[in-house]
């Protein structure tokens, strides 16, 4: 399997977290890959219409996207314990944790755009509701930490742990551990796992 990647973007380093928790990664080929909102990747268009990453091309030429799609379908392919558990409030759990890690990115991303724009043409009012949503997100996952650290790992937990990275890959100065400490002690475990400290962000 092919995964266009990039060692900046937090969704493939979620697809790539997930593949070492299930023991896939040494399946996986990386092809370093660059998108941007303003700089369509031609090459990755042919492959994914919508031109992101990550997309998985499997060995038959399918194509699998986005990083939700991808994680489920590395899922089925192990036969150890499932991170989407396949039923019952196990998997309501995790389906909503994983939201709530995705959409923290989808956040996170968005907000960084925002501030990559020229100044004259940045909203004041729009990074602060970034700001506002971001934290929000960090408040409810600061009440769940215990439930967190108690539950087997999940796609919720690497979600989760890959926007926390993300934040301080970015966002440093948000300096969200302040009133975030539950998160942070359970954040500072999961971080060690080699799931994690295989596939750190590296800004090139």
């Amino acid at each position: 399997m092919k995964l266009y990647w990039s060692s900046r973007s937090p969704f493939v380093r979620k697809v790539m977290v997930f593949a070492h928790e299930c023991g896939l990664a040494g399946r996986i080929e990386c092809e370093r890959t660059f998108v941007s909102m303003s700089q369509p990747n031609a090459g990755l268009l042919k492959i994914n219409p919508t031109g992101k990453i990550p997309t998985l091309l499997l060995d038959d030429g399918t194509a699998l996207y986005d990083s939700t799609v991808i994680c489920e379908y590395l899922d089925s392919l192990h036969d150890g314990p499932k991170l989407v558990p396949p039923a019952g409030n196990a998997r309501w759990t995790a389906l909503r944790r994983h939201a709530l890690g995705n959409n923290l990115l989808d956040n996170l991303m968005l907000w960084r755009n925002e501030t990559l724009r020229p100044q004259p043409q940045q909203s004041p009012e729009t990074l602060a509701a970034f700001e506002l949503k971001v934290r929000n997100a960090v408040a409810a996952l600061d009440r769940e930490a215990g439930a967190l650290a108690a539950d087997p790992v999940g796609i919720g937990h690497v979600a989760i742990a890959c926007a926390l990275d993300y934040i301080d890959f970015r966002f440093s100065a948000l300096a969200w551990r302040k009133n975030g400490k539950s998160i942070a002690k359970w954040h500072n475990t999961f971080a060690q796992r080699p799931s994690m400290t295989a596939t750190a962000h590296v800004d090139q």
